[in-house]
């Protein structure tokens, strides 16, 4: 399959998956709240809870390691079956164990995370995590085959599976607010029953959406089997890659723990980690579709050139991924930033609440543009076997992170911020964290290769930037005409979806204008690629 192929069947995938997993939020939120319910906050902490595990056990690696030593071993004379085998076998036992042991763990888990939490709400979030846990191992299970498929060339399932869940989940949501009620944000109004049915349903929606990738396992053209053997095909190499890319996973989970236990004191009084839960999922919107609908092929396409020592190839790969990454993040940047209010309006109850959450959204929305071309740097220390320059430089993202949360927590100690301001700058920090972490990973592997072109897409990004200045301007007005913060695109849920999709819309047009006045190149290879996503498009 070829990347621009590849890149639309991700790209459709993925913008099917997010528009059904916003609605699965939106139902979410109608039945917990967000902004100020300790409820909502008790049940993302707990559902929370697998995906940092997760993290910590398996992301990083798969990731780093997995798909670059997968795509060696397709060379081997069992097309790499053997090898597979063993890793599967390996990735079943971790992950049950780690399901087990944290499952066990869960009070003192939850305690780690959300140690401000009031007592009732801290047994609240403890009940939730008991439903959500055993996610842990039906997320590994997914990613395993996931990754695996993605090596072999086969990319869309992974992406389609998570429809399903997102289906599942709002079925399952919608039948909660039935049964029990909607906006339950206190405390007090949750029983065994109306916990079991919520973080049931969250959970179901996980266990069926790895059920379906296994279905499309076939088209790998590997037989599985049960193999316990480890020695001798090169797990113990797998081992020392990934012990840097764990380093670099907890490095980040630790910080992403400081934060939570930071911005949890404002649960109940402003925005908190539910809301700074939502206001990521809108960041990592267009952040999926663009980045990991186009870069994800071109990962693969590295790896191969890498592995071949190619390296005038790999540097054209990595021009010409961000390039084509950065036409399309710098549009939705600007996009999001000018409809942040109506957009955050779609994840919460009231107009003021949409105010506070898009703070938040603004801050995340400062790192996009540099999280995009991270990508395509990181993944190419990857592609070179390289984790360990990687996790330093997380490393110094992370204590950075660390650093600026302390310093927003001490903020609102000295007054010098309000307590609804909390999450914010926390956010804040952690975009300023990222943007030193995407220079000084561009310098280390300019280094490495001896020259990365950079003038050429640092023009590129100038180029969409000076175009995305009137555009915003553009939108800008646009929402000041609909009324802004007082307007029809901020008075209900499905109104602020629409009023985002048309401020965006007149961002996109003025955009694409000024690039064609500027006669940007890649513009037509754009254009090229959208008409791929249009019915009959080739």
């Amino acid at each position: 399959m070829s990347i621009g192929r590849a890149s639309v069947l991700i790209g459709a995938g993925t913008i099917v998956s997010r528009v059904t997993g916003l609605v699965r939020t939106i139902v979410l939120v109608a039945a917990i709240g967000s902004v100020g319910s300790r409820a909502a906050d008790a049940f993302t902490i707990a559902n929370q809870l697998p995906n940092n595990i997760y993290a910590i056990i398996s992301t990083g690696i798969l990731t780093a390691v997995i798909v670059p030593q997968i795509v060696k071993a397709s060379s081997d004379p069992d097309g790499g079956r053997q090898f597979i085998s063993k890793l599967f076998t390996l990735g079943t036992v971790i992950l049950v164990g780690t399901t087990a042991v944290a499952m066990l763990l869960a009070p003192w888990l939850i305690q780690l995370y959300a140690d401000k939490f009031t007592p009732d709400q801290l047994a609240l979030s403890t009940a939730f995590a008991y439903w959500c846990l055993p996610q842990l191992f039906f997320y590994g299970l997914y990613a395993l085959v996931g990754e695996t498929l993605n090596a072999r060339r086969v990319f869309g399932p992974y992406t389609w599976a998570p429809i399903v869940n997102n289906i599942v989940s709002i079925i399952g949501f919608g039948i909660f607010i039935a049964l029990f009620g909607s906006d339950l944000t206190k405390v007090d109004q949750w029983d065994s029953t109306m916990i079991a049915v919520l973080g049931g349903t969250a959970t179901l929606g996980i266990v069926v959406q790895s059920i379906v990738l296994l279905a499309f396992w076939r088209r790998s053209g590997i037989r599985l089997r049960p193999d316990f053997r480890w020695k001798g095909v090169g797990l113990s190499h797998i081992g020392r890659l990934a012990g840097w890319t764990f380093l670099m996973v907890v490095a980040g989970q630790l910080a992403g723990l400081v934060q939570t236990r930071i911005v949890s004191a404002a649960s109940g009084d402003g925005a908190s980690v539910t809301v700074m839960a939502n206001a990521w999922l809108i960041f990592m919107l267009p952040y999926s579709i663009i980045v990991l609908s186009i870069g994800t092929p071109y990962f693969t396409q590295l790896s191969e050139h890498a592995a071949a020592g190619r390296d005038d190839d790999v540097r054209g790969d990595v021009g010409r991924s961000i390039r084509i990454l950065g036409l399309f993040i710098v549009v939705a940047t600007a996009a999001l930033l000018v409809a942040a209010v109506p957009a955050s309006r779609i994840f919460t109850n009231t107009a003021d609440d949409a105010v506070a959450a898009a703070g938040v959204l603004v801050c995340y929305l400062v790192a996009l543009i540099p999280l995009a071309v991270l990508f395509v740097i990181q993944r190419t220390f990857y592609a070179y076997d390289d984790t360990r320059t990687p996790f330093f430089f997380t490393l110094m993202q992370c204590t950075i992170v660390v650093l600026t949360a302390l310093l927003a927590s001490w903020a609102v100690a000295a007054d010098s911020i309000a307590l609804s301001q909390l999450a914010a700058a926390v956010a804040l920090g952690q975009s300023v964290a990222s943007v030193i972490q995407v220079i000084v990973a561009t310098w280390l592997l300019q280094r490495r290769l001896g020259g990365l072109r950079i003038g050429s897409w640092m023009l590129a990004l100038g180029r969409f930037a000076l175009a995305a200045v009137p555009a915003a301007g553009a939108g800008w007005l646009t929402f000041q005409l609909l009324g802004g913060v007082d307007g029809w695109t901020v008075s209900d849920k499905l109104l602020g979806a629409l009023g985002a999709a048309v401020i965006g819309s007149v961002v996109l047009v003025v955009y694409v204008g000024f690039l064609a006045l500027l006669r940007a190149p890649e513009l037509s290879t754009a254009v090229g690629l959208v008409k791929r996503f249009l019915p009959g498009g080739r």
